[in-house]
This record gives C-alpha cells, structure tokens and sequence, in this order.
C-alpha cells in the first residue's frame, strides 16, 4: 500500500493510520476529499485506526477531522505525535470525571 494513512477533507489536524506506523519513519498520506498526498514524520508509533498530527496544535486548540471540531487539545502536540484520548478530549464526550469522584 503506498499510503499509510488517510485524511479525511483538507484542513484536517490528523490523518488516521491505515496500518501499525513506527515513530522515525516519514510516512505517506491521502486526503480522500481531493486526493492530494503528503508525507509526515513519525514521533510515535501509531496502532492501526488512530489517529496521527498532521500538523503543530496548541494547548487548546480545536482538533479538526472529518473538516468538523472532534475535539479540544489537552497540551501541545507536535505533527507526527500520536492523537488519542491521553492529549485530546472530545468536545461532543467531555472527560468523564468518575475516576476522581468519590461517592459517600
């Protein structure tokens, strides 16, 4: 496959991984909306489906994919870097606080 990630509309923040990804390598995507390509470095390995930065995004910053806000970083991240739930929060779920609430 020549590609190893697709983004989903120009503009995008990340492009999702098409298959296991290993930081160090330069990898290529496709923008499926207008088929343009372009190539990003890899900081982390990124498992099959996840998500990956296309591009610098600042603390706070809205995370665009599907050419919509998906959600809102958490701290800066770098193109390349691993996009997940460990730097992002979805706008639409936001974090659950279950685990620092206590009941009684």
């Amino acid at each position: 496959m020549p590609h190893k990630f697709l983004v989903h509309a120009p503009g995008d923040a990340v492009g999702v991984a098409v298959e296991d990804l290993k930081p160090g390598d330069t990898v290529t995507g496709v923008v499926l909306r207008d088929n343009s390509v372009l190539q990003v470095a890899l900081r982390d390995p990124i498992p099959l489906g996840h998500k990956l930065a296309l591009r610098a995004i600042v603390r706070g910053e809205r995370v665009i994919e599907y050419g919509e806000v998906i959600g809102e970083a958490l701290a800066d991240i770098v193109p390349g870097q691993h996009v997940h739930v460990h730097n992002i929060v979805s706008v639409r779920w936001p974090r659950s606080t279950a685990a620092t609430t206590r009941v009684g």
